[in-house]
């Protein structure tokens, strides 16, 4: 159970370390996200709070969510997602949360739709090594046999096999907030996360803390 925020991927840029070294990172515009709902053990049988972000013209929303913004005393929002969180008492309706929630060197993990690539065939989906490339072969990129002979005379649940690569959910466990800046709402992230420009993702701490590998000697 933790508290996170929803954000949006803004591009990727490089920042230099104190030592010079060029660090690869991706900016996040991570909230403010306000507090349209809390869900506590006694009515709803779990703590959550339910959190919008991207304020949205009230005329583009329909009346059920009109009256539900209403409630809660905030304006209305394009992006709405719940965070299970161990106490609510501490929160309020209509709050705003920014990227003050994470700290410089903490790990988050990120949850993102990664980019669509369409219908692909087997030798980019999962990297097939392909057949003869020479003249007079037909199977430069074709996936090969597929099923068995009699038994079982069919093809397997999970083959891999053509379709289509990318568009789905995807999370990075164990990102760096290298910086941050509240006055604009950034978040600076080492190296690349899910999904692509104005993407929208989930951003909560790392489950694990990542530790350094040890340098061979």
């Amino acid at each position: 159970m933790s508290l996170g925020l929803i954000g949006r991927k803004l591009g990727m840029a490089q920042i230099f370390s104190a030592e010079g070294d060029v660090i690869p990172i991706t900016v996040i515009e991570a909230g403010p996200c306000s507090v349209v709902q809390i869900k506590n053990k006694e009515k709803e049988g779990y703590n959550a709070l339910q959190l919008g972000f991207l304020p949205k013209k009230e005329s583009k929303v329909k009346k059920p969510q009109q009256g539900h913004f209403k409630k809660a005393g905030t304006a209305s929002f394009s992006v709405l997602k719940e965070f299970t969180v161990d106490d609510v008492e501490p929160y309020q309706l209509g709050q705003a949360l920014n990227v003050e929630i994470f700290e410089v060197g903490q790990k988050v993990r990120i949850t993102g739709v990664s980019k669509g690539k369409g219908f692909a065939g087997v030798m980019k989906r999962w990297g097939f090594g392909g057949g003869p490339a020479g003249h007079g072969s037909t199977t430069h990129r074709r996936p090969g046999s597929i099923g068995a002979s009699a038994y079982p005379a069919r093809v397997f649940k999970g083959k891999k096999m053509p379709g289509h690569k990318g568009s789905a959910t995807v999370t990075a466990e164990g990102l760096e907030v290298v910086d941050r800046q509240p006055e604009k709402n950034l978040l600076f992230i080492k190296g690349s996360v899910p999904g692509g420009k104005n993407g929208m993702i989930i951003i909560k701490p790392s489950l694990k803390q990542l530790t350094d590998k040890p340098v061979k000697k």
